[in-house]
């Protein structure tokens, strides 16, 4: 009986081991297991964030690599429009842009060069950048706080950077890039990578506004100022091409004085000449910077309106008609003018564009002066001039 008591006590000491060691096995795999799933999730979210960072390097090497093949481009060219097309082109390179524009400091007097993408006229007119008031030059970020309604529908300008361009002894314009993200802020990183490009533009740029300002002594109509023949017919074709390449808007207007030969024999030849030299004058007054303004023969010119629509070239064409008739002009006296619209459309190359916008002109001779008509989807021979070819926007009132 005590051999029996002494092997159950004996077989209950070991059982109580036993469940010990196991109780103290499964807590112990227990913990193991909770330090592995700490350690596994660490782990994971490491593996994570290298993911992350590594499609973000790949996505900047991208990016440097996209603006690094565009800024090469540049050394392939000395047309001013081409370069600043090729830096606008590599700014919307950068993460977060919706779009850029560029302003270079106008040569001969002249107004600022202004280049722009993904902004329309009005925007490009109003965030057109200027130095500091102390004339150093400096880069500057933008933010602009609108009130709910504006801010959700996403069209309005948020954010932005802008900076200098330097060139060989001091800043020929500035660079500058905007998102219409309320959410998206710029970094210092953005604007450091827009800093590299446009001090590794700026030479390109320098040296394309040397050799525009040699060529404008040559391209420069003598009497009035504005260029001339031989320009308008070059800018033309090469924004033609432009705007087909980048699917961009190009509207163009040509215009002339009523009734300029009779007054021509009227007050003489010489008192002619000051006239087109004022009326010049008045015109420059109201057409923007990136527009083109040409005498194109006589009292015959044409204005090339980049990124812009058949509403904005009948808009400047008035107020070039409300500027040349706001005052008597000399001897001449109260003058009016007449003028032909069109907006390029894709089968059109420069001379169909221009064609058409003549025609306009002589339909607008033809409703009685003193008219902007508007090329419209159709056209018809000059003989045909009552047609739907055109649509009359009226007189100046």
């Amino acid at each position: 009986m005590s051999d029996t008591l002494a092997w159950a006590i004996f077989a209950a000491g070991v059982g109580l081991v036993l469940l010990l060691f196991l109780f103290l096995f499964v807590r112990e795999r227990r913990a193991a297991d909770e330090r592995f799933a700490i350690v596994l999730q660490e782990l994971t979210s490491r593996m994570d964030g290298m993911t992350r960072e590594l499609h973000a390097a790949v996505d900047r090497t991208h990016d440097d690599d996209q603006r690094a093949r565009i800024l090469g481009e540049l050394a392939g060219t000395i047309d001013l429009d081409e370069v600043l097309a090729r830096v606008l082109e590599a700014a919307g390179a950068i993460r977060g842009v919706d779009a850029a524009l560029v302003t270079v400091a106008g040569v001969a007097g002249e107004k600022p060069i202004v280049a722009t993408v993904g902004l329309s006229p009005e925007e490009a007119e109003t965030q057109a950048l200027a130095a500091p008031p102390d004339g150093r030059t400096a880069s500057m970020t933008i933010s602009y706080e609108y009130p709910p309604e504006a801010a959700a529908n996403g069209e309005v300008i948020s954010h932005g950077v802008a900076v200098p361009i330097p060139g060989e002894t001091s800043s020929v314009g500035y660079l500058a890039v905007f998102s219409r993200s309320h959410a998206h802020a710029y970094a210092d990183t953005d604007k450091r990578s827009l800093e590299d490009l446009a001090r590794r533009a700026g030479p390109a740029v320098e040296n394309a506004s040397r050799f525009r300002e040699a060529r404008q002594l040559a391209d420069l109509d003598a009497l009035t100022g504005l260029h001339n023949r031989r320009y308008f017919h070059e800018t033309l074709s090469r924004e033609v091409a432009r705007a087909h390449r980048y699917g961009r808007r190009l509207a163009l207007v040509v215009f002339d004085l009523d009734d300029f030969k009779a007054i021509n024999d009227r007050i003489g030849h010489l008192a002619g000449d000051a006239v087109l030299a004022e009326v010049a004058e008045r015109v420059r007054s109201v057409v923007r910077s990136a527009d083109v303004a040409c005498r194109v023969g006589g009292d015959e010119f044409g204005i090339i309106l980049p990124e812009s629509t058949l509403a904005d070239a009948e808009q400047l064409s008035h107020r070039m008609q409300a500027a040349v008739a706001s005052r008597p002009i000399g001897d001449a006296g109260n003058l009016q003018l007449s003028a032909g619209a069109a907006e390029l459309r894709p089968e059109d190359d420069a001379t169909k564009l221009f064609e058409r916008t003549d025609d306009a002109l002589y339909r607008a001779k033809e409703s009685g002066k003193a008219e902007v008509v508007a090329a419209g989807p159709t056209e018809a021979p000059r003989s045909e001039a009552n047609n739907v070819a055109g649509r009359a926007i009226g007189p100046l009132s």
